[in-house]
């Protein structure tokens, strides 16, 4: 017995040690260090500019290279640079931050007939590091080492320093994106069935909405485009154009297909380039025709599903995994109109997605890379008029990086428009801490009621806290981990999961072909 209670004991301590209660945000930032920053740069990977638009003039644009982070240094006013410790940055009122550094060229010059003027790895800017990441000068410390440089070893470390205050990122949760939701809603007075996807992509959001009217007929709704359009316009614009076609691709049952019928009857269009022409006149209205075409192209390749998007695939191949795509959400549509399915519960956990501070800090970094990017144009068009031989050190300024980096963490006010996302780490007591590093929010507003998003969830059993949440307008929306949950991050290699499911026997998965079908449980 008194071994049984022993072994609970270590057990239990190993479990609740320093680096267990905030290990969530740990594998999050330093995900983001390692893979995360590089593929912002990799999304970007070129800065164009306006030189070269004059007759005469050769074209010049910026390719970005791999970027590093080392750990945080401080500057003296001697112009050393020494290693910073966490304490250090409390004492004396600095950020906890580390250099970031990019690899830069300059290219000028036509395709085919381009040269490289100056290439060289250049400071870019300055990131507050977590303190106890794999990038913190403490990380891998004992005990003592840490007794002697004024730290406290029990410190569960996971949050930032940012001019002397110590700053937590919220775990912010959302729904899933880029899964269809199908759901009932009351427009115009009538109950009609909604079935809707939160497509994302490189940190664009996209609310894509598909709704079954109350005559019948299915309608589509997504940004840029005013109003809804109708179903089978768009998916004969993706290239889905006879009937027989439309009604398999959307399902074979025969309630179903009757449904499909009557969308087929009330058409406007026939053809892909009628359905392209009527496009155009929805969004680019008193323009004229070739501009029409055009932005209904554009309109439908960049804001329609763009999770779907993927770099190397056919722009018509991914047309039609868009049209297929709507198909579900009209298949889901008509069975929830038929009572086939039930109408999906938006504070079920499986609908659920968290960003923890590695999500949170990839949007940050996307958004000061951004930045970063129209003033290296601009101070290059600059040093262009100017006559002044182009240079990376020249044209690279370090602090518009570094002030889109640290106000936000300073002040919360993050990018999107939301605020609140950082705040100050209660160091009421060590309880107090451990609890605000395991705290999660909603994006709700406190001031409506959202009774159901409010209430416990049987879903939540295991991985929310039940008891601990604030009272009054904060009650439900801000919530807390269970003792001994645990976050699954993102998969490790995607190409991996898709070979595998390929392996089972699903098709269509875009980027994996001829892949030998394996036998498993499943098929037994």
């Amino acid at each position: 017995m008194e071994l049984d209670r022993t072994l609970r004991r270590d057990i239990s301590r190993e479990y609740f040690s320093r680096e267990r209660l905030a290990e969530h945000h740990y594998r999050s930032f330093n995900a983001f260090l390692t893979r995360g920053m590089q593929e912002v740069v990799d999304e970007k990977a070129t800065i164009d500019t306006d030189i070269g638009d004059k007759e005469g003039e050769e074209p010049v644009h910026v390719e970005l290279g791999d970027v590093r982070v080392v750990t945080p240094r401080v500057r003296e006013a001697d112009g050393s640079e020494e290693l910073l410790y966490p304490q250090e940055a409390r004492l004396r009122n600095i950020t906890y931050s580390a250099p970031v550094f990019m690899e830069m060229s300059i290219v000028v010059g036509e395709e085919g007939d381009q040269r490289i003027v100056d290439s060289t790895e250049t400071k870019i800017g300055r990131m507050p590091i977590m303190v106890g990441s794999e990038k913190c000068n403490i990380a891998g410390f004992s005990d003592q080492d840490l007794i002697e440089i004024g730290e406290d070893p029990a410190d569960p470390g996971g949050y930032f320093i940012v001019n002397g205050s110590e700053r937590v990122l919220m775990t912010s949760e959302d729904l899933a994106p880029n899964k269809i939701l199908a759901e009932y809603d009351t427009k115009y007075g009538d109950e009609i069935q909604v079935a809707k996807t939160f497509s994302q992509r490189r940190g664009y959001r996209a609310l894509v909405l598909c709704e079954r009217t109350r005559n019948g007929l299915l309608e589509v709704s997504f940004p840029s485009v005013s109003g809804s359009i109708n179903f089978v316009t768009l998916v004969r614009a993706l290239g889905l154009e006879s009937d027989e076609e439309i009604v398999h691709k959307v399902s074979n049952d025969p309630e179903v297909v009757k449904y499909m019928l009557e969308n087929l009857e009330e058409a406007e269009v026939q053809t892909k380039e009628e359905a392209i022409e009527a496009l155009g006149k929805r969004v680019a209205s008193g323009q004229g025709k070739n501009y029409q075409l055009k932005r209904a192209n554009y309109v439908i390749d960049r804001y329609l599903l763009p999770h779907l998007h993927e770099d190397g695939v056919d722009e018509e191949d991914v047309r039609i995994n868009k049209a297929h795509y709507l198909c579900r959400m009209a298949e889901a549509c008509f069975e929830l109109a038929l009572e086939r399915r039930e109408a999906d519960d938006k504070d079920h956990y499986a609908n659920k997605r968290l960003k923890v501070s590695g999500d949170l800090m990839r949007d940050l970094f996307r958004t000061a890379l951004n930045k970063l990017a129209r003033d290296v144009k601009y101070q290059l068009e600059r040093a262009n008029m100017r006559n002044r031989n182009l240079s990376v050190n020249t044209v690279v300024r370090s602090d518009v990086l570094t002030e889109r980096l640290e106000h936000p963490i300073a002040t919360g006010n993050w990018v999107g428009g939301r605020s609140g996302v950082s705040q100050l780490v209660d160091r009421t007591d060590f309880m107090g801490v451990l609890s605000h590093l395991r705290r999660l929010r909603s994006p709700l507003s406190r001031s409506q009621p959202h009774f159901e998003a409010r209430d416990l969830h049987a879903t939540q059993w295991g991985r929310i806290c039940p008891s601990e949440t604030p009272e009054g307008p904060n009650c439900g929306l801000v919530k807390n981990f269970a003792q001994a949950m645990e976050l699954s991050q993102h998969v490790e290699n995607e190409q991996d999961l898709k070979r595998e499911l390929a392996s089972m026997g699903v098709e269509g998965i875009p980027g994996i072909e001829g892949v030998e079908r394996t036998t498993t449980s499943a098929d037994d």
